[in-house]
């Protein structure tokens, strides 16, 4: 029976139970979420890259670039880490280069596991459809802040672990697992207002970003599963069906 354990931030990854297993990548506001938004609009891949600089040097190359640090995009960037950014025909059969605050490095720390997927309430829906035929085991590495724990990775954890022991597929959780589904218990009627003095909600609100918010609570705008394919993030349909 396959087993789920979560790790709560990219600084804990090497600390993880699980060695062979599909890894979900997680940060619900706000990276991964514009990444499966930017597929629903045609995006053709992303590159995700840990630095500002090697985004930078991208950009040199006549890259669309999309680049944020702490919450507020960089000015030279063409995109932030806002779904609204990549909402539109501007993004459609394009390569975008990626880097954020935290998602791109979790995806960087867990680039060589067996199998990478982007997740986010936006998709939670075909992630837990494709989890559950995978028989394998599972680890979901939420993305957090600046290596520390947040409140909305978790919680999309929480929402994870949940549904798939509900199908009852994965059935051996680790404590780190069964916590989250505990917490997601207190907060599955309204995450909205469950996150109200969640830090990074409140940082968010500080620039106006509380739209933001809003949609990346949304659940099941696409069906998309965005997969890392060697050093770039592709549709689920090119690698997974």
């Amino acid at each position: 029976m396959p087993r789920i354990e979560v790790v709560f931030s990219p600084a804990l990854y090497s600390y993880r139970e699980l060695e062979d297993s599909i890894v979900v990548i997680i940060d619900i506001l706000r990276a991964t979420s514009a990444i499966c938004t930017a597929f629903e609009y045609g995006v053709k891949e992303f590159i995700p890259v840990a630095t500002t600089d090697e985004a930078y040097e991208y950009k040199k190359k006549g890259y669309l670039v999309g680049a944020e640090r702490n919450a507020i995009k960089l000015e030279w960037a063409d995109f932030g880490n806002s779904p609204y950014d990549y909402m539109g025909e501007h993004v459609k059969d394009k390569t975008i280069v990626l880097t954020t605050t935290n998602g791109t490095q979790a995806i960087e720390v867990a680039k060589n596991a067996s199998k990478v997927i982007i997740g986010s309430f936006l998709n939670i829906s075909a992630i837990c459809n494709w989890l559950e035929k995978q028989d394998k085991d599972l680890v979901l590495l939420c993305s957090g802040w600046k290596n520390r724990f947040n409140l909305e990775d978790t919680l999309f954890a929480g929402a994870v672990v949940t549904e798939l022991t509900k199908r009852k597929v994965y059935e051996e959780l680790t404590d780190s697992a069964l916590s989250v589904g505990y917490l997601y218990e207190m907060a599955k009627e309204d995450p909205y207002k469950f996150l109200a003095n969640s830090s990074h909600r409140r940082r968010m609100a500080k620039l106006n970003l509380k739209k933001d918010i809003r949609y990346c609570l949304q659940l099941d705008k696409t069906s998309i599963i965005p997969t890392l394919q060697g050093s770039t993030i592709v549709k689920w349909e090119e690698v997974l069906a």
